[in-house]
């Protein structure tokens, strides 16, 4: 009879006879690229018509862009002038370096800019820590209050040896990526209290929600920002004034809370029933029940709709400059503004164009980590 321990010990044996293998590619792994080319791009008359068209199309447009943009471009010039631009066949990107603080900080002291420089450095830094899952712990909201006292130092000045500057002299990235992240933090939450009432049973707090929330989407975002620049000052009493980056900042928030919360609803609509009835039956208040089941669930289902709103934020603070801010793109069009350099307009809408991109991009990026971090959907 032969034991189990025989056994083992003859697999072993024979393992140990057995010559290693190497592992050998495939011999049509060359193929492989022109298989799926052919399979997908050329499998048909109507797809094959199309992929030339589209390789047609690349070779036409993407060596004269390289050209333009990398190969025949000026990146620098020693006279301060365009000169050297104007004699070139292709970009003139020496408008940045000469341009570059009016783009970044508008008409920002340009003897302090050193200031928004550092202030627009701690803000992104605290961004990158904050979208690390490992630094979500309490600290980090002791750290951001730490952080908005301390760009507000440096941005307004005023003591500690810093001279005060107004906020109307504040412009480019800063006032961009401070209005945008401002107006995120205080309409994120005000949209999820609109989201709950206006599935309240309480007929006027619904009534009051709804009414909100459409009179809101159904107004652009010019006109808000208008009326909170110039209707609003109107309605106060006389001597009362209240800042106009404060006005601006009111009118993206409310209009941004508005979209949020149909977001918010969205997911608070796709939780099952059956969730609210079990914590009705342990027991819980409404907030509690809301807080710690209703919700976190419901945020988790929207996290797309909620960052492309975000996004929409972050680029619709280009339209501050209708109440007299000096954002990104109106620095940009202000910098534009020196005749020497006004025929280069294409390259400085593009790099503000590439600054909104990268922004955009990592936002969206961000979005599809958090997803799968968070285990959106059902995993098998």
């Amino acid at each position: 009879m032969i034991k189990p321990e025989d056994d083992i010990h003859n697999a072993i044996a024979a393992a140990d006879v057995e010559e290693p293998s190497m592992a050998v590619a495939p011999a049509n792994s060359v193929w492989k690229p022109l298989s799926w080319a052919k399979s997908n791009l050329f499998d048909s008359v109507p797809n094959t018509v199309l992929t030339l068209l589209a390789l047609l199309l690349l070779w036409e447009t993407v060596p004269p862009l390289l050209s333009w943009g990398l190969f025949n471009a000026t990146w620098s010039v020693a006279d301060g002038t365009a000169a050297a631009c104007r004699d070139s066949t292709g970009a003139c990107w020496a408008l940045m370096g000469e341009k570059n603080r009016l783009m970044l900080f508008g008409v920002y002291p340009y003897d302090q800019h050193w200031r928004p420089l550092l202030a627009t450095a701690i803000v992104i830094a605290m961004l990158a820590t904050s979208a690390l899952r490992r630094f979500w712990r309490p600290a980090l909201g002791y750290a951001w209050l730490g952080t908005v006292v301390v760009v507000a130092w440096l941005m307004w000045g005023g003591f500690f040896g810093l001279t005060y500057v107004e906020t109307a002299q504040w412009g480019g990235l800063p006032l961009t990526l401070g209005l945008a992240l401002l107006g995120i933090v205080l309409a994120f939450p005000l949209s999820i209290v609109l989201a709950l009432g206006r599935r309240s049973n309480l007929p006027a707090i619904k009534a009051i929600c709804t009414g909100y929330i459409e009179l809101v989407r159904g107004v652009p975002l010019v006109s808000v920002l208008f009326m909170a620049s110039v209707m609003f000052p109107l309605f106060l009493p006389e001597g009362v004034t209240i800042d106009k980056l404060l006005r601006a900042l009111a009118g993206m928030t409310l209009f941004t809370a508005a979209y949020l919360a149909e977001a918010v609803r969205g997911g608070l609509q796709a939780i099952p029933r059956g969730q609210e009835e079990a914590a009705d039956a342990l027991g819980l208040s409404y907030w509690r029940k809301m807080r710690l089941i209703v919700l976190p669930q419901a945020l988790r289902l929207v996290i797309p709709p909620i960052v492309n709103q975000f996004i929409s934020c972050f680029k619709d603070t280009s339209l501050v400059t209708i109440v007299g801010l000096y954002d990104l793109l109106a620095a940009t069009k202000a910098a534009l503004a020196d005749p020497e350099w006004r025929p280069f307009f294409v390259e400085g809408y593009v790099a503000a164009a590439l600054v909104y991109w990268c922004f955009c991009f990592f936002m969206s990026r961000y979005s599809q980590w958090l997803e799968r971090e968070l285990a959106t959907g059902t995993r098998r």
